[in-house]
């Protein structure tokens, strides 16, 4: 077998390469927890345990220039050896991973979805979006003032949380169904989020739109009305209606066309987005920036779901490639021009579909990156096989998932930490996604190719044991926060009471331009036509 040697990249090389216009990926490889701790700008996160799941949506082109890294350059090996087998040959490791950049001077972000997070901060300062404090809002309604408070988040976040008598309308619809949810055109709006960002994206979106209406922006969300000591509502429905009257549709697609003349946001048709699948030199993304009901409902072959506002907010989970093209599109020709106008204005060279929905485009089906080996065992065999001590059980859920409950005597692991397993049981595992299971066990075989033992997966996941009233244990503490590689602390204990959390967060964001150096900055076209490429 020949010993596979990975092409490294020095620090300031890769910073060079992440400003020369050309089309690069930089994927950091550590779990979800270690990323947000330490990242780089433009690192995107993919991790280990998810390699081989996620590289062909997010970097479809296997000539792409790739760049992986994580702490120290270890997993990041591991990495690219996965990706050259799966036919990737551009792919290089920084070399030094975090602590070499750090080291070269350059600087490392916590967080997540930091180049959107920045962008929101940026247009806050640009176009000086209006805003109304926590105070101000409370004040507003105890005095009966007419007033619509629009959460711009989907609605599994709004369910958690949010303001009372908001309605929840992700930033994606807003341009699309505003008339609907307003139609006094004198009635103020204000837009909020969990944080900042959305908010003020939710907010200018409706001003760039020419909304007669005051248009503001709750400053700091959720957090700052909880910060407050105001009251949020938890598990509330109140959402936007389904229908648009032609009316309404007709005014907002002339809206929302000014808009893209306004940014020159360019179209492409059919036999051109056609011509572009076969550029083997360029990256190309198809993008759905519809609700969840109407993507599941039909959408064009090789799309992949991006509703229009999470696409802005937090661009990195959809798109891995810097500079690739991104083609969106809509059944309504009100969305997706909208969301190109922002994403233009990040820096990316995004296009609308003419026709959208109904245009006949398609992109190539992508192959699955893994093999199917693990048969499955069902809840009654594996309680069974437990009581006559002939498995141990392997869980491989999110850390927070089987802290909060799992099988009795299970035991937590993730592909890049690979377990001691007793050697004389055979291996049930326990995943939310049976791909996690399949490379965790690929991984195992490679490092013990000795061990002839068996691996089985558990039908139906966890869920499935639940249901066939299975006992389950809690160890909140266990595995131990240091193990917890995939959960990010900071952004998420924000959302549970945590107020020092919150405000760390909140100074997280407003610190993001702080940090940022003037070619990152320049990347930005914020406020100005962009040209088209």
């Amino acid at each position: 077998m020949t010993l596979f040697t990975p092409h490294f990249v020095p620090p300031a090389r890769l910073k060079d390469w992440l400003h020369d216009g050309a089309e690069i990926a930089v994927f950091d490889v550590r779990e979800h927890g270690e990323y947000g701790e330490a990242h780089l700008f433009y690192g995107v996160t993919l991790p280990y345990s998810r390699l081989e799941l996620d590289i062909v949506r997010l970097a479809p082109r296997r000539d792409a220039r790739v760049v992986l890294y994580d702490t120290n350059g270890r997993v990041a090996v591991q990495a690219a050896q996965r990706l050259a087998a799966l036919g990737y040959t551009g792919v290089y490791v920084l070399e030094g991973g975090t602590d070499a950049w750090q080291q070269a001077g350059f600087p490392l972000f916590a967080g997540v979805n930091v180049p959107s997070k920045t962008f929101g901060e940026l247009v806050e300062m640009a176009y000086h979006t209006p805003r109304v404090t926590a105070r101000e809002l409370a004040a507003m309604r105890e005095r009966g003032d007419d007033v619509v408070i629009l959460d711009g988040r989907p609605v599994s976040e709004y369910l958690k949380m949010t303001i009372p008598s908001s309605i929840c309308c992700p930033n994606g619809e807003l341009g699309y169904r505003i008339r609907e949810l307003v139609p006094n055109a004198t009635t103020p709006i204000v837009v909020n989020c969990a944080g900042r960002t959305r908010s003020i994206i939710g907010a200018q979106t409706l001003i760039n739109l020419g909304i007669p209406n005051p248009v503001m922006a709750l400053e700091n969300g959720t957090q700052g009305w909880y910060l407050e000591d105001l009251p949020l509502e938890h598990g509330s429905t109140r959402r936007y209606p389904d229908a648009v009257a032609p009316s309404s549709l007709a005014q907002m697609r002339e809206a929302s066309g000014a808009l893209a003349e306004r940014f020159a946001v360019p179209e492409v048709d059919a036999a051109t987005f056609a011509q572009w699948t076969t550029d083997t030199s360029r990256t190309l993304f198809l993008c759905d920036v519809r609700t969840p009901e109407e993507f599941a409902a039909g959408s064009l072959p090789g799309a992949q779901h991006t509703p229009g506002g999470q696409l802005i907010q937090a661009t990195d989970q959809y798109v891995g490639v810097r500079h690739a093209r991104l083609v969106l599109f809509d059944n309504d020709g009100v969305r997706a021009p909208i969301v190109a106008s922002w994403l233009r204005q990040l820096g990316h060279d995004a296009y609308v579909l003419r026709d959208g929905l109904a245009s006949g485009a398609s992109l190539p089906l992508r192959a699955s990156a893994f093999d199917e080996t693990l048969p499955e065992i069902d809840a009654a065999k594996l309680a069974a096989a437990l009581a006559d001590g002939s498995v141990t059980v392997v869980d491989l859920r999110p850390s927070m998932s089987y802290r909060r409950e799992h099988v009795p005597g299970a035991q937590w692991a993730i592909r890049p930490r690979l377990p001691n397993l007793p050697a004389s049981r055979d291996i049930v595992l326990i995943a939310d996604e049976r791909g996690v299971a399949e490379l965790f066990v690929a991984d195992w075989r490679r490092a013990n190719a000795d061990d002839a033992r068996a691996f089985s997966l558990l039908a139906g996941g966890f869920k499935a044991w639940v249901v066939a009233g299975q006992p389950v244990e809690s160890t909140p503490d266990l595995p131990v926060d240091a193990e917890c590689i995939d959960y990010l602390f900071f952004v998420h204990d924000r959302h549970d009471g945590n107020k020092a959390a919150a405000r760390q967060y909140l100074a997280w964001e407003t610190g993001l331009l702080a940090q940022l150096d003037d070619r990152e900055r320049g990347a930005f076209r914020i406020g100005a036509p962009a040209d088209t490429k």
